[in-house]
């Protein structure tokens, strides 16, 4: 649930914008990714979000459909704009994105009243983000959907900080806390756990996540039942509340963009739990997915299968045969 649009990103690697002659583009926002890569392998997705009622709205459609991922609760918002991101290239590390989100974008729009609560309650997994916290009416259908869920697990927060789409960041922090009430699994980097909680240091994150109340509800669940804090090319730290701990370290890979490589991490970690997989197997795998996709251009069309998971995982690379679509050069 949450953000979808159109991601331009250029063939030409090492340079900035005011240089670039030539993109591609495909389709994006973090939860419609992460909904593409659970599709890959092989689960049934759907994804919550608007768009504009142009072009750019007709394309994430069409493609949100060739990739498997169910489009019904996908509507358009007449007089907005679909949102368009553009990204430049410096590996390994410099992605910097540059969105066109105004005066709003439509996946901020989702209104509770629209809501299916019977499909959020049915489905087995809800994936929801910080992003859809940021502005109303987004923010109180966020709310509701992880409220309808019961605490139903897994429901997943991906924390998603985007400090643009915070007109003041100071008050993020309480409607992070309300979510993860009724969160059961929370996801996020260093900077994302600080956010939320306070605390940067991946361990004391994770803590701070397991223990979390929502200010004035005392007595209420603690946190949520798993915490997973991604630290780049350190790996990736997950606590359970019944005292589970792993920790995976990253697949080596030669970065092309760093951007998918969370949102395949994302498809691939529900995929695991829903499978059952044991903690460490699921991060192993989820680890492997992102390292893939960070060797690739695209998000959307690079995220892997299976089989290319445990290619890469055999090879202890996540630099994989790449398509002709995903070389920059």
């Amino acid at each position: 649930m949450g953000r979808l649009g159109v991601d331009l990103y250029p063939l030409q690697s090492g340079v900035g914008l005011d240089r670039v002659e030539t993109f591609r583009r495909f389709l994006g926002g973090s939860p419609a990714n992460v909904a593409v890569a659970a599709a890959r392998l092989g689960r049934r997705t759907a994804l919550i979000s608007r768009t504009g009622a142009d072009p750019f709205g007709g394309f994430l459609r069409r493609e949100l459909k060739e990739f498997g991922v169910d489009g019904r609760w996908v509507t358009e918002v007449p007089g907005l704009a679909t949102p368009v991101t553009f990204c430049a290239l410096f590996p390994p590390d410099d992605f910097p994105l540059t969105f066109y989100r105004r005066p709003k974008a439509p996946d901020l729009e989702i209104h509770p009243h629209e809501l299916d609560l019977d499909a959020i309650r049915a489905a087995r997994v809800l994936w929801t983000t910080g992003t859809g916290l940021s502005e109303e009416p987004s923010r109180a259908a966020t709310l509701t959907a992880l409220r309808a869920r019961a605490r139903r697990a897994p429901t997943v927060l991906d924390l998603d900080w985007r400090p643009a789409f915070w007109p003041d960041p100071a008050t993020a922090r309480p409607h992070y806390a309300e979510a993860l009430r009724h969160a059961t699994v929370a996801v996020g980097n260093a900077e994302e756990c600080e956010v939320a909680t306070g605390e940067r240091d991946p361990e004391a994150a994770a803590r701070a996540l397991l223990r979390l109340l929502a200010p004035g509800t005392p007595g209420d669940p603690a946190g949520v039942p798993l915490a997973v804090v991604k630290r780049g090319p350190e790996g990736v730290l997950a606590l359970a509340a019944d005292g589970r701990r792993a920790v995976v370290p990253p697949l080596p890979v030669d970065v092309v963009n760093g951007l998918g490589a969370g949102d395949a991490f994302g498809g691939a970690l529900v995929h695991g739990l829903l499978a059952g997989l044991p903690l460490e197997d699921v991060l192993r795998r989820a680890g492997a997915a992102g390292s893939i996709v960070a060797g690739r251009l695209a998000c959307s069309s690079a995220m892997p299968d299976a089989a290319e998971i445990d290619r890469a995982l055999a090879a202890g690379s996540g630099t994989l045969p790449g398509r002709p679509e995903d070389d920059p050069r």
